[in-house]
């Protein structure tokens, strides 16, 4: 058996979670050939197929889920080592890894991360914006120290702790039939707003996910005059009239400056949390640890 390379390991872990070769490639900065070219090497020396490769990408066969098993373990005991190694030093140099979502971005995080770099020159940040799958899968692999989410994923196997509120809102324009409701500031139904055509956002999205679940519970289906694909976008088809919208309330700074008109919806689903999440396993680093000192003061 040849020793293990744990580059090949991130490669082919990249590969699984990404189910694409060519989008690994991208993410881990390395070419597409290279990547498949290691991939082939490894196959060949252990004498059996780790991917079904097909036009629509690269699934992982029965021994490649247990091999990439294998190496998510190897992976996240290297990243604990390193971390308790920090713990070794005065504290004052290490790095901090954020696997965080748009929405997270969008929120209190920017300002906490700013003061933290500034009260901590010597830790290096890596921030990473994606998908909330994808900041948990980095989780698991190891390549994240913490991760920001909603609280709408399933994260029993972390540890989390409230980050802040992330409320559905909706908005609508001045001139809009609901706008007198939602001038009164009460919290309104999504039953109440849903018969109204909707501005979309993008499909899969969290937020998107939310409201398609609750309109098939209301057993209705929202009815799209036109859908786009940034929130900045939406606030402004909603202020030029073209139906209602709904945004998260980590989004609220994108009223500003607008005549848009926002209030919380009341229904239980729409009082979403955003979470820090991290594995409990995981050592707790000083800048891991001052860090969410940081957060939970702020």
């Amino acid at each position: 058996m040849q020793p293990f390379d744990p580059v090949t390991a991130r490669l082919v872990v990249a590969v699984s979670r990404y189910g694409s070769i060519g989008r690994a490639a991208e993410h881990e900065n390395i070419a597409p050939s290279a990547v498949s070219r290691r991939i082939s090497e490894l196959e060949a020396r252990l004498g059996v197929a780790l991917f079904d490769r097909s036009l629509q990408g690269a699934r992982l066969t029965p021994a490649g889920e247990v091999y990439v098993a294998g190496c998510r373990e190897i992976l996240r005991q290297v990243a604990d080592l390193s971390t308790q190694m920090v713990d070794f030093s005065a504290g004052t140099r290490g790095s901090l890894r954020l696997a965080c979502t748009s929405s997270s971005l969008s929120g209190r995080l920017p300002e906490l991360l700013a003061a933290y770099a500034q009260s901590h020159p010597g830790i290096g940040l890596d921030i990473q914006e994606m998908s909330a799958a994808l900041a948990l899968a980095a989780m698991d692999d190891g390549q994240a120290d913490i991760a920001f989410v909603a609280d709408n994923n399933d994260v029993a196997r972390f540890e989390t702790e409230v980050f802040e509120d992330d409320n559905v809102l909706v908005l609508c324009s001045p001139d809009h039939p609901l706008a007198a409701r939602l001038q009164s500031g009460k919290p309104i139904s999504f039953d109440a707003v849903a018969e109204h055509e909707v501005v979309g956002i993008h499909q899969s999205g969290a937020l998107d996910r939310l409201l398609n679940e609750a309109a098939a519970r209301s057993g209705r289906a929202l009815g799209e005059r036109v859908r786009v694909e940034t929130f900045p976008s939406l606030v402004r088809m909603v202020e030029a009239g073209f139906g209602i919208g709904f945004l998260r309330s980590t989004s609220l700074h994108l009223l500003a400056g607008t005549d848009v008109i926002s209030v919380r919806l009341s229904d239980a689903w729409a009082s979403r949390k955003l979470l820090s999440v991290r594995r409990g396993s995981s050592p707790l680093s000083r800048p891991i640890r001052e860090f969410l000192a940081l957060a939970r003061k702020r």
